[in-house]
């Protein structure tokens, strides 16, 4: 590339780079994710030259990101299908201790209403306590990825916990 396509590419990206954030984390909800598309993006823009053929530049950035996000949406969809919470916790039950059937029934109904409980809380926070329980992020990551204070992942991480507390004294 010479350095006037630098130049190009440069200045298309400054112009569309903070819309097609912002357009890809709201569809997503995930700023990581919004950044990989973006990133893969701009790769498959300039594979081929199709910055250089466009006619409008803009329109081609956000169709190749939304044919991304769909692509991520379909992958999402089917992880979500052959792996599901309640299959991973019945098998971990069973393996854990599979010679007494009355303490794997119980273990499996524990886990069973725990994960009605968790599925009950409000979306932000059962999002919250799912990436700090299960996913093992900090609360700092936890707070840049959802853009929320640390203050809040630390309230919602509360309020999640005194309500499976109590849904456990049940």
């Amino acid at each position: 590339m010479n350095s006037l396509s630098n130049i190009e590419i440069a200045s298309l990206v400054q112009a569309y780079d903070e819309e097609l954030r912002r357009v890809m984390t709201r569809r997503c909800g995930c700023i990581d994710t919004a950044a990989d598309i973006v990133q893969e993006t701009y790769q498959r823009m300039l594979s081929g030259n199709l910055w250089q053929q466009a006619e409008n530049p803009r329109a081609l950035l956000h169709r190749i990101a939304a044919n991304l996000a769909v692509d991520y949406e379909r992958r999402a969809a089917v992880r979500h299908r052959h792996i599901t919470r309640e299959n991973v916790a019945t098998d971990w039950v069973a393996e854990t201790d599979s010679r007494q059937p009355d303490a794997v029934l119980s273990n499996q109904q524990r886990l069973q209403q725990l994960s009605v409980a968790i599925e009950a809380l409000p979306p932000k926070c059962r999002t919250v306590f799912m990436l700090r329980k299960f996913d093992g992020l900090s609360h700092a990551e936890i707070a840049g990825r959802l853009g929320i204070s640390r203050n809040m992942v630390e309230k919602h991480l509360r309020h999640a916990l005194i309500v499976l507390q109590q849904h456990n004294d049940e």
